[in-house]
């Protein structure tokens, strides 16, 4: 039988202790951690993060973030290094190596051979009378006094502390360097972000011959069969490629209302003159924005002369993923 007052106070424990050993980091704030970021700065190649068993997948982690944030970084296992991936590691590089122990076998084997290269090492250990924390060139504590496991064996919250201090590290070069919202779009190209940021109104438009354009002297049955031909809702009026107007369903049913007769009338009589438009080159998330200001499902592109360049319609954002 299940105790389930047990279970809920095993948990509860494990989160508080792992808070704990978070809280406590803020006192091993030191010149070290500044040390630490200034030689991240300073260095022209990338940050190698490493680290064996528990503390490798946490420096893998911080790896990612780091590289994700404006500092060019990647993960080696220090025992695949001893077997060639040493070759990965160059001169303008700087190693972060966690240990929570100070003292991994794998890690200590390549001391020598990054001193030999004159790389910097800046060691995360819990024990800074470890062979690491005193032989690295930049020492940073994250260690706790216990670990969440009741055993107090297997690495639980040493290698929380680990991953939070991994992540105040990257913070604070992401704020040093003045990393934007635009560059973490670069390095994030395929999220939702990266897509808001990036497409302009230019990659996700109807252009060319999937425009739709009449002149204004075109008649109704011009303009319909215009409309359905190009399936936009909607036709620009042009001429010479200058914008005049649209035409839209909607002033389709307003004629119908008003028109005596329409069939005689010429769209430069029904078209809409006052054109909501968005230059060519702005962002497809303000295009958006401009669409839901004023309840219309489609923006006509135009450069700075008012010559079209497309029409850019909420299914086309939509189907870009801006919406």
């Amino acid at each position: 039988m299940i105790d389930k007052q047990a279970i809920q106070a095993s948990v509860r424990r494990t989160i508080e202790m792992e808070r704990d050993a978070i809280g406590a980091l803020s006192d091993a704030i030191d010149d070290q951690v500044v040390a630490a970021c200034e030689c991240i700065l300073g260095i022209t190649g990338r940050v190698i993060v490493t680290g064996m068993g528990k503390s490798g997948h946490i420096a893998g982690k911080i790896a990612a973030t780091l590289a994700s944030t404006g500092t060019p970084a990647f993960f080696v296992h220090p025992g695949e290094a001893s077997h060639g991936d040493m070759g990965m590691i160059t001169q303008t590089d700087v190693v972060l190596a966690l240990s929570n122990s100070g003292n991994t076998d794998e890690i200590l084997a390549l001391l020598p051979l990054l001193k030999r290269l004159a790389v910097p090492v800046i060691a995360m250990t819990g024990n800074v009378s470890s062979t690491l924390a005193t032989t690295a060139n930049i020492h940073i504590f994250a260690g706790t006094a216990h670990e969440a496991c009741p055993l107090d064996l297997a690495p639980t919250s040493s290698t929380t502390a680990a991953m939070v201090m991994g992540d105040a590290l990257a913070i604070a070069l992401l704020e040093a360097r003045d990393f934007t919202a635009e560059d973490f779009a670069f390095s994030h190209p395929g999220g939702s972000l990266g897509r808001r940021l990036l497409l302009t109104v230019d990659d996700v438009m109807a252009s060319g011959e999937a425009v739709p354009q009449i002149t204004p002297t075109a008649t109704l049955a011009e303009a319909l069969m215009e409309i359905t031909a190009k399936g936009l809702g909607m036709t620009t009026v042009q001429i010479d490629g200058g914008l005049e107007g649209i035409f839209t369903d909607g002033d389709l049913r307003r004629a119908l209302e008003t028109q005596p007769d329409i069939h005689a009338a010429k769209i430069d009589s029904l078209m809409s003159r006052d054109v909501k438009t968005v230059a060519s080159g702005h962002l497809a998330a303000e295009a958006l924005e401009q669409m839901e200001k004023n309840r219309i499902s489609s923006l006509v592109v135009t450069d700075a002369n008012n010559q079209v360049r497309g029409v850019v319609h909420l299914m086309a954002l939509l189907k870009a993923g801006i919406a």
